[in-house]
């Protein structure tokens, strides 16, 4: 699961490390300041808090250029104490006192058997996908100098330094601050998808790929605390991503760009493999005449030094270094494969079972801790990683595919409508028959030319050295069982089997009304026999994809929150009666609107009995970078996410019957979802949008290769929920993670009177779903802010438009937070998360003066026919993104 910026868990106490960070924030003003002074001094009074006036139009670029380092500054500050602060509480309480660890979980599961543990234990699995989603607004110059930063925290956290050390390494953080005002946090072009996909393995080289071992070791060592037995841990990650396979409303993202991806993935991988192999061939100078190898640990060696090539690094080389001679013909083979040519691994197998034989020699020799420490490390990142980095899955709308098949139906004769007795009945008839009509493909349109390549490439990638180097095909705005069918379909045309394709198929359910209808359509597809065996190959596990954004878009957050839920646990049962089990994908944002939420907590909310030890969930945009930038970070958020897993699995039994609470729920979604709707539909709505946030300048932000509609249309139905979302929190109205809560609350207790008061008080208590959603609604009542929002509002030309769709948003606002006082026992909105309060304190002044500045400068730009590139306005959205903590 996902959060923004304030959702992700620092760790930090209220004691000790809150005055570190606060004296470490300082000591980061004054470096950030002194490059003020040196660059832009006439803003220096307005930035330090010396004068109060809104900056001259001369000095609008350089203060929210300034003002954007110093929002990222106070963040890489709090991932550092964070980081420290865990550290500490390790040293002084051990592991099991950090949450979401998994010493955490196994402590408060003290009565679990070795047995019990394994079952669960043995089937985790965790997917973080990363996507190309356009929430992050950084560059990757950008997000590199921040790392360097940070690094630089951390070694200031020491005690050797002399004070000429320390002023160095402080000078090197000025210097790059320095960097960044010299390098502009704005991108003037548009980054390709080629661009993104690099921009995504960049954080493998940053961290992922380290922290994956460090987070073995801390599942290996809690198993050991815990049970008194140390056993060799099983890879539960599995690394997915959507960067350079996600075509839904993406013309960029060709056939060209798929193959590219899954190059740069593979060669990703191997050199990390080859500097690996390298360094443990460097350091494991074991001497035969020193140590005696058993003859059986000898063999084995000897085959792997025998299975690469000879090469310059020949066994002569090291003379009785049978360590050296196997780990540099490993490295040989990786090589072959890297350039393309000699003998290389022809299945990741091969890989894995070397590194098990160099493995096993080293414990034959009693030297099982140079082991842990050059080759274990490498195995399990192999097992994880493979030769790709990634499993790439591939993303295409439904209108698409429907489009490319009523296209080829069409070659022949006329094709039936979509959604019809006929089409269907063909759809069914063509799929069994043994033998298909030869397609003349140059007859076919650029769009069916490319779908069907891509499936070709998916069929021709599952006989590769790395089977799993493509994904599954996941089909967006899945409406019908006929949809699915169509993949289907289309696979065969491309080559696929016609008794079992060897293609999986994911439905994304996106809209309320999808929601709704996920059942009954999975249950309809699975009685067709070959999606049946096509589905179902090998194992019990179907894996569905619920999208968070589009049904929040849809219906509004509580009533999506409620689908949501509803949907695990008809489609868990649906699945049941065919003897499956679902593994669902949840396709989360960084925003509250868009389904972020602290992971422990959001996995804890789900359905029991819908998680049984698997997951995927998306990662997006900004929240990649606050998760995944450095190491420690990167493996703090992993053993979140399998940990909590890991604790709602144990757990997993079916979830006793409330009616009372799911019939409350039901009632308050459906007032919800109607107030929301109400907004939607009001006369001269789209005008109020378009004029009182900056949605239609957002295009100027270059933060992603996908265009901000899906097909160009322009109306709310085919915008996409990210700009949705960014427009609603750059102009502080955040209807999208509120709206409709307090008409259905006071609508409740009116009609249910004290009976209502108490029922409510009582889900607040006792359910886990309604108190998240409590919790995130006040969240966002928190951020949102009616006085900066109706200086938007007075963007709207038209003053009845203006004055009813406010006044309605002004009034909702209101009564949520009446909802949220009853339900808080009259506590002040945010004071129940003091954390994200004190963050959203230390930048509210700040913040608001860039509020004036867009309005301003949206009133100018607009005002003006020739409208061009605002470098202001654009940084005007990064900082108020940076001072949120994310876009949508």
């Amino acid at each position: 699961m996902q959060g923004d910026a304030s959702h992700i868990d620092t760790g930090q106490p209220d004691g000790a490390d809150r005055s570190y960070a606060g004296r470490l924030r300082m000591e980061l003003r004054r470096l950030w300041l002194n490059v003020i002074d040196r660059r832009a001094p006439t803003i220096l009074p307005l930035l330090s808090g010396d004068c109060e006036d809104l900056p001259e139009d001369s000095d609008l670029t350089a203060y929210l250029q300034g003002l954007n380092i110093w929002f990222q500054l106070m963040k890489i500050v709090e991932e550092n104490a964070g980081m420290r602060a865990r550290r500490m509480t390790e040293t002084h309480e051990g592991p099991a006192a950090i949450e979401g660890s998994f010493a955490k979980v196994l402590q408060g599961n003290p009565d679990i058997s070795l047995s019990a543990f394994r079952r669960v234990a043995d089937k985790l699995s965790v997917g973080p996908t990363l996507t190309a989603h356009p929430t992050e607004a950084k560059r990757v110059t950008v997000l590199e100098i921040h790392r360097r930063i940070y690094r630089t925290l951390v070694a200031l956290e020491t005690q050797r330094w002399t004070p000429r050390e320390r002023a160095e390494l402080l000078s090197d953080i000025e210097n790059e601050i320095d960097l960044l005002w010299l390098t502009g946090e704005l991108r003037l072009k548009r980054p390709s998808p080629v661009d993104e996909i690099d921009w995504g393995l960049q954080f493998f080289r940053d961290g992922l790929f380290d922290a994956v071992p460090n987070l073995y070791r801390q599942f290996k060592d809690a198993v050991a605390d815990h049970f008194g037995y140390a056993e060799d841990s099983k890879p539960c990650l599995q690394f997915h991503s959507w960067i350079g396979g996600d075509r839904d409303g993406n013309p960029n993202v060709t056939i060209e760009t798929t193959q590219a991806a899954l190059t740069r993935n593979r060669a990703t991988i191997l050199e990390k493999y080859l500097s690996a192999l390298a360094l443990a061939a460097q350091h494991l100078s074991i001497s035969s005449s020193i140590s005696h190898l058993p003859d059986a640990a000898h063999g084995q060696l000897t085959k792997v030094i025998n299975n690469a090539p000879p090469g310059e690094t020949d066994r002569h080389l090291n003379p009785g270094e049978l360590f050296r001679q196997a780990l540099s013909a490993m490295h040989r083979r990786i090589n072959a494969m890297l350039e393309g040519h000699g003998p290389g691994y022809t299945h990741l197998e091969e890989f894995t079972a070397e590194l098990r034989i160099v493995e096993s020699a080293l414990s034959a020799i009693d030297a099982d801790g140079l082991a842990e420490r050059f080759v274990r490390p490498l195995r399990w990142q192999a097992e994880v990683f493979g030769f790709r980095t990634v499993t790439l899955d591939v993303r295409q709308n439904s209108s698409v595919t429907t489009q490319v098949l009523a296209e080829i139906w069409s070659l022949s004769d006329a094709a039936p409508d979509y959604g019809t007795a006929e089409w269907s009945k063909r759809l069914r008839t063509e799929l069994v028959r043994a033998g298909l009509s030869w397609i003349d493909r140059d007859r076919l349109s650029d769009q069916a030319q490319e779908l069907l390549g891509l499936l070709e490439l998916m069929h021709k990638t599952r006989f590769g050295p790395d089977p799993q180097a493509m994904g599954p095909f996941i089909l967006s705005m899945t409406r019908s069982c006929d949809d699915l069918l169509g993949i289907f379909l289309l696979a065969r045309y491309a080559g696929f089997g016609a008794e079992r394709l060897d293609l999986q198929v994911v439905p994304l359910f996106e809209t309320i009304d999808d929601l709704r209808a996920a059942p009954q359509i999975l249950d309809e597809l699975l009685r067709v026999p070959l999606a049946r065996r096509s589905l179902a190959a090998g194992n019990s596990r179907i894996e569905i994809m619920l999208g968070y954004s589009d049904s929040n878009k849809d219906g509004g957050f509580l009533c999506s929150s409620w689908e949501l839920e509803k949907a695990q646990r008809s489609i868990t049962r649906i699945l049941a009666t065919h003897d499956l089990v679902p593994v669902f994908f949840h396709g989360r944002g960084g925003s509250v609107s868009r389904g972020g939420a602290p992971t422990e907590r959001a996995i804890a909310a789900q359905p029991l009995g819908t998680i049984n030890g698997q997951l995927r969930t998306t990662e997006q945009g900004e929240v990649v970078s606050s998760k995944f930038a450095n190491r420690g970070t990167a493996q703090h958020q992993l053993e979140l996410l399998a940990s909590s897993v890991l604790a709602h699995s144990l757990n997993s039994q079916p979830e006793p019957a409330c009616p009372e609470f799911n019939d409350t729920l039901e009632a308050l979604s459906g007032m919800s979802q109607t107030a929301y709707s109400t907004l939607l539909h009001e006369p001269g709505f789209i005008d109020y949008f378009q004029q009182a946030s900056p949605v239609e300048e957002l295009a100027m932000l270059k933060m992603g290769s996908r265009p901000a509609r899906r097909f160009g249309a322009q109306s709310l139905d085919d915008l996409r929920a990210i700009p949705w979302v960014f427009a609603w929190s750059q102009n502080r109205h955040l209807i999208t993670g509120w709206y409709g809560f307090g008409s259905a609350v006071s609508s409740f207790r009116r009609f249910r009177k004290d009976e209502g008061d108490e029922l409510l008080r009582r889900m607040f208590s006792e359910s886990r779903l309604f108190r998240l959603i409590v919790d995130e609604v006040e969240k966002s009542l928190f951020q949102a802010d009616m006085r900066i929002a109706g200086k938007y509002a007075d963007l709207v030309s038209n003053h009845v438009i203006r004055s009813e769709i406010f006044g309605r948003i002004q009034r909702e606002y209101e009564q949520s937070c009446a909802a949220i006082s009853f339900l808080n026992d009259g506590a002040e909105i945010g004071a129940r998360f003091p954390n994200m309060s004190a963050r959203f304190g230390r930048v509210r002044h700040d913040l608001d003066r860039v509020h004036a500045l867009q309005i301003k400068l949206l009133r100018g730009i607009r005002g003006n026919t020739e409208r061009g590139l605002s470098v202001p306005l654009m940084q005007s959205m990064n900082s108020i993104s940076a001072a949120l903590g994310w876009t949508g």
